[in-house]
This record gives C-alpha cells, structure tokens and sequence, in this order.
C-alpha cells in the first residue's frame, strides 16, 4: 500500500512538473520576443509584427512546425490544471472501484492527445490567418473589428446550449465515469480521449481569444485558464458560465466603439 502512495506520488508531481516546465518555456518566449506580461512588444517585436510572412527568410512565426510547438506548450500550461478535477475523481475511483494507476495515465494520454490535436489545429489556423492578413506575425488581429467579433462569439458561446452540455461534462466527471466507463489502461484512453472532446468543445473560444491580444500575451494565457479552471470547480463552475460571457461580450462592443469612447 506505501509503494502504490508513492507511485501515486510522484505520478501527480511528475504531472505539476511538465505544467510548471510549459509556463517557464512560454515565459522564455515570452520575453524573448520583445513582449511584456501583457503582450505589449517592444521596437524589436514591434517591428517583427510588421514584416511580410513570404519574405525570403525563416521566420518561425510564419512556419507551421513552431507554431505547433508553440502551441502545444500553451495547452499543457493552460489546459493540463483544468484536469486536476477529473484525475483526482479517477484516484477516488482507484480506491473504491476497479480503476487503475494504468488507467489514470490511460484518461491523463487521452486528454493530451486531443489537444494535441487541438494544438495543430490552432496552428494551421494561426497560419493560414497569418497570411490572409487577418492577424499579424505576433498573432494580433489586424483589426478591432476582428477582435470585437472573437470576444461577442466566445461570449455568446457561453450562452447555449452546446455549451451547457459539454461544461457539464467538465463539471461532474464523476458522473461521465459512471456513464462511460472503461477499465483499464485503454480504458483510461478510451474515457480520456472522450473527456477531452468535451473540454475542447468547452474551451475552445478562451483559446480562440488569443488572437485578440496576441497569442504570446501571458496575461492573456493566465487569466484564461484562471476563467477555464474556475469553471470545471464544483461550487461555483455553473454560476459564472453567463456572467462571463456577458462580460466578454460588453468587450466585445467595449472594443468596436473604442474610437467613440476614447473622442467621448
């Protein structure tokens, strides 16, 4: 019994360290491109942010490989401490039901597989949106009107009914574990990968809205996952899910009237 608590031990201080390793690498680049906490660039990154992504030279901001790497730092900084809920439901499960130290690496490989997927996605969208001329080479929407849009369709997300869905889903994993469970390692797999469909369907506006600020804004990146982690917790996940998205949408309109407001 004192060895499966030590095992159990340093699974779970494995699992802070890669969280607390993804928010020192993004700090690096971070900082390291000429931004402040805030994503505010310095003249150096100021003028990267002007530069032409087809010029003949690399540019990793342009380029789909680090761009993916990128992003696959961002969603184990921002999305792995929302699953400390469902695994620490899963370690409940170990003790009281059939379930496995192989299955909760099963539900933890199967909830960063999917957003690993996610990470790709995001990047080719980054890119493709990169060379439309929708956002410039820091990831910062060309124009307000862009991000006023992102900010009222993430708000009005958090209105419907999909939403509603997939966030009860984040909310009770005890109550998906019951409904689909899957004994053993590949079970663990099977109910992660399905845990973390739900969570990316859940969560995707948050990370959409980095494109309003920019993607390398640290601030931005904290205050989502504070907002992502703050929804899946028991007492209060269900009470801020409007209130939040009337907030985001008021930004929304906030920041397509901003030349009103500012010559008010």
């Amino acid at each position: 019994m004192r060895q499966w608590g030590r095992v159990r031990s340093a699974l779970w201080l494995a699992f802070f360290g890669v969280i607390l390793w993804a928010w020192w690498q993004l700090f690096a680049m971070s900082t390291g491109m000429g931004l402040d906490l805030l994503g505010r660039p310095n003249a150096m990154a100021e003028a990267m942010r002007r530069m032409d992504p087809r010029m003949d030279m690399p540019m990793p901001m342009a380029e789909f490989r680090p761009l993916f790497a990128m992003w696959a730092l961002m969603m184990a900084a921002m999305m792995l401490p929302t699953l400390v809920p469902t695994l620490r439901t899963y370690d409940d499960l170990i003790r009281i039901a059939d379930g496995t130290r192989a299955g909760w690496l099963g539900v933890l490989a199967g909830y960063a597989l999917v957003w690993i997927g996610m990470a790709a996605l995001f990047a080719g969208v980054q890119q493709a949106l990169l060379f439309a001329g929708v956002i410039d080479m820091l990831g910062i929407a060309t124009s307000r009107w862009i991000g006023a849009a992102l900010l009222v369709a993430t708000g009005a997300f958090q209105f419907t009914r999909l939403k509603a869905v997939c966030h009860g889903v984040c909310h009770s994993p005890m109550m998906y574990f019951l409904g689909h469970w899957w004994a053993g390692g590949a079970g663990g797999l099977r109910m992660g990968l399905g845990l973390g469909a739900y969570c990316a369907v859940c969560c995707w506006g948050f990370m959409a809205l980095g494109f309003v600020g920019g993607v390398m804004s640290l601030a931005w990146m904290g205050i989502a996952t504070l907002l992502m982690i703050v929804e899946k917790l028991p007492q209060i996940g269900h009470y801020i899910l409007k209130p939040v998205g009337a907030v985001l949408i008021l930004a929304g309109v906030a920041l397509a009237a901003w030349p009103l407001i500012a010559g008010a």
